[in-house]
């Protein structure tokens, strides 16, 4: 759906760019060149992502459908009308996403001597093992709930799985009763059987639920039974209060237990299912038709991310050993080679150790005073929190800033803080109007009685796990341009407050947009004067219409612009009078593409940013994001090499265009370049010692 925004620009709605970007999710589960189990992994992480657009982006659209005609004026779109386009692109992409299903958990997995077994297909060997699992491992955590006509139905929990079962009976009263059996989260998703003549099987736990239903159903007396698979999502939108005082985490944890009863936004249901049992479900939860999507036998396919590998290694991406940086070393002093020098670390092809080393230095190095640092998502057992916790043992002041508002880890977060607080950490809550969305850390230490500030800025997360699978790029300086501005930043955010005046960071909320207004000026600016003009930007997401207008702005001039945009794109290439000069692709491959880089050419002066923070409104205006310069040499060499690379890639590459068939972008050339490959290769020979 693109649409004409007030300034008659090309736009496209962010949410349906959203789910054209999801489509390459299910290109890659698509792609026969991917390992197997990697194929169904990417279903699984195209079902989550719909999921969560659903809990939230799909709940927001809902809530906007009910304003006025005036209002949706304003918007610049008719709400209802974006909501049926998603719900005909979605039933569009599951039908695509159950063909997959059906091809890879089916089909090539038999290719392989792997058999994935429903109730209908267990032997009697098979079927005793099955019966004696349940009796031990299940029946005890199942309490089926009778579904009384006369009383309300029961509350249904956010993404949790069912079975919607009838109970039939020939003859005599009540000849048929309905029930609710929930399937709770923290049983084992798949069993794996008795293999035999070397062929693996492997059972999910529905179908073990479905064979022993008699079990289940022993008391009541009936003929026949039936039972479907469904699952719920429900609006995961938080209402809170937004002063941030000892009393938030209270009022956080309160929202986040509405938010298990937020509104029906989906419901999930097995398209097998009789029509007369769905509309009685669908009567039962007072569901609208676009609410309703039809699926297979299983959902939270978000559980296929850990879908067991019992066949060879080849049908898993081979894993690869992180990369040393060259000249750092684990028994060497991090602050002494920063002294020099600007280190990069380039993940996830590069160990995040470095990181954690840096932190460790800090918690025992002598000469170290304090440590400031935002953490917005964290690992499940953090060494960050660790080595923090260690540095207040051992006498250092330590702030940590900690988002309590980071959608989805509300609830991490709330322990992270209470195990800081225990430890006499100094814990920020946060901001009241702002999350703050930094990845920043700056370390005080007193040198011949003067402070010395070292730095660790970075695009993603202080996550060692996350650090694993995401593509980001973190920075090691001591250079004062950057820590003059960070020292200054920090002294705000400890007193939960935002300010600007900075000389080289990018700071949102008030600062961002007219900076980077500026440098796309200043590239429109030399275009005009025949100058050398260009930009290369990557980011995550591209939906503030304000950026979008003035790259179009930038176009016009004669800039040339590439853009490497892994998901939203609301601007459209391509289009005469506005976007013949910008050029779009999204990569999606073994890695999640996460890193934020600018890069402007400033008449063959090039300047080189990175970033916490997307183009997406947000970003700008409602979070606390930090973009800073890559001032040493030989780091934005490699910054360089590495984007290049990632132009160039003819394999993972789609290009984004007008049409938004996410076509694959392919070239002459006789090279096979892969970006996430090459860059591996490249670092591997770079920082080989």
């Amino acid at each position: 759906m693109m649409t004409k925004s007030r300034k008659k620009s090309p736009f496209l709605n962010r949410e349906i760019s959203w789910l054209y970007f999801n489509e390459r999710v299910l290109q890659e589960a698509a792609d026969e060149s991917v390992p197997l189990i990697e194929r169904i992994r990417f279903l699984s992480i195209f079902s989550s992502n719909l999921e969560e657009f659903y809990r939230v982006r799909v709940a927001t659209m809902s809530r906007l459908a009910n304003l006025n005609e005036k209002s949706k004026e304003l918007l610049g779109f008719n709400p209802k009308k974006v909501l049926n386009e998603i719900k005909n692109l979605v039933v569009k992409q599951e039908k695509r996403f159950e063909q997959l299903f059906q091809d890879i958990l089916i089909n090539e997995l038999a290719r392989n001597r792997i058999f994935i077994l429903n109730d209908t297909q267990l032997n009697v060997a098979r079927g005793t093992f099955v019966k004696d699992y349940f009796r031990d491992k299940i029946l005890s955590n199942l309490v089926p709930v009778m579904v009384d006509p006369e009383k309300p139905f029961p509350e249904l929990k956010d993404r949790h799985l069912y079975f919607f079962v009838r109970l039939n009976k020939k003859t005599g009263s009540g000849r048929e009763r309905y029930a609710l059996v929930e399937l709770p989260p923290f049983l084992s998703r798949f069993l794996v059987l008795p293999e035999t003549h070397d062929l693996k099987f492997i059972i999910l736990v529905e179908d073990i639920v479905r064979y022993c239903l008699d079990d289940l159903f022993f008391t009541f007396m009936y003929d026949s039974i039936e039972a479907y698979t469904i699952q719920v999502t429900r609006d995961a939108e938080l209402d809170i209060d937004k002063n941030v005082s000892d009393k938030f985490i209270d009022d956080l944890k309160s929202s986040l237990e509405k938010r298990k009863k937020g509104k029906p936004m989906r419901l999930l249901y097995d398209s097998d299912m009789p029509m007369q049992m769905l509309n009685t479900l669908v009567a039962k939860l007072k569901l609208q038709a676009e609410s309703l999507i039809p699926g297979n036998r299983y959902h939270r396919f978000g559980d296929f991310i850990a879908f067991p590998n019992v066949g060879s290694a080849s049908l898993n991406y081979p894993s690869l050993p992180p990369l040393k940086v060259k000249d750092l070393h684990r028994t060497q002093s991090i602050f002494a080679k920063m002294a020099d020098r600007d280190y990069l670390v380039n993940l996830p092809y590069q160990s995040y150790d470095y990181i954690i080393l840096f932190l460790r230095e800090a918690a025992i190095d002598p000469k170290v005073a304090e440590i400031n640092i935002t953490l917005y998502r964290l690992a499940e057992n953090s060494k960050v929190v660790n080595a923090l916790i260690n540095a207040a043992k051992n006498g250092k002041k330590v702030n940590v800033l900690v988002e309590l508002k980071a959608r989805f880890d509300e609830q991490a977060n709330i322990f992270w803080t209470s195990k800081l607080l225990e430890e006499g950490v100094n814990v920020n809550y946060g901001l009241t109007d702002y999350k703050v969305h930094s990845k920043i850390c700056l370390v005080k230490r007193m040198e011949k009685d003067r402070p010395v500030y070292y730095a660790n800025l970075a695009t993603g997360n202080f996550n060692e796990k996350t650090a694993g699978i995401y593509c980001d790029h973190s920075l090691f300086t001591v250079k004062k341009e950057i820590t003059g501005d960070l020292v200054k930043l920090f002294e705000a955010l400890n007193k939960r407050t935002v300010t600007r005046g900075f000389k080289h960071l990018i700071v949102s909320p008030l600062e961002s947009r007219s900076k980077i207004y500026k440098l796309i000026d200043r590239e429109i600016r030399h275009a005009k004067q025949g100058k050398l003009a260009y930009m290369i930007l990557k980011v995550n997401s591209l939906a503030d219409e304000g950026i979008v207008n003035k790259l179009y702005q930038a176009s016009n001039a004669g800039v040339k612009i590439q853009l490497i945009v892994r998901g939203i794109c609301c601007l459209v290439p391509g289009v005469s009078g506005y976007s013949e000069n910008i050029r779009v692709i999204s990569i999606i491959d073994k890695y999640l593409e996460h890193a934020r880089v600018f890069i402007f050419a400033n008449n063959g002066k090039e300047d080189m940013y990175l970033s916490s923070g997307d183009f997406m409104t947000r970003n700008f205006e409602h979070r606390v994001e930090v973009g800073f310069p890559i001032l040493d040499k030989n780091v934005k060499e490699e910054i360089r090499e590495i984007i290049e690379l990632q132009l160039q890639d003819n394999t993972k590459a789609r290009e984004i265009t007008r049409l938004n068939n996410n076509k694959y972008y392919r070239t002459r050339a006789a090279k096979k370049i892969r970006a996430q490959v090459d860059i591996y290769n490249y670092l591997k020979a770079k920082h080989s010692t």
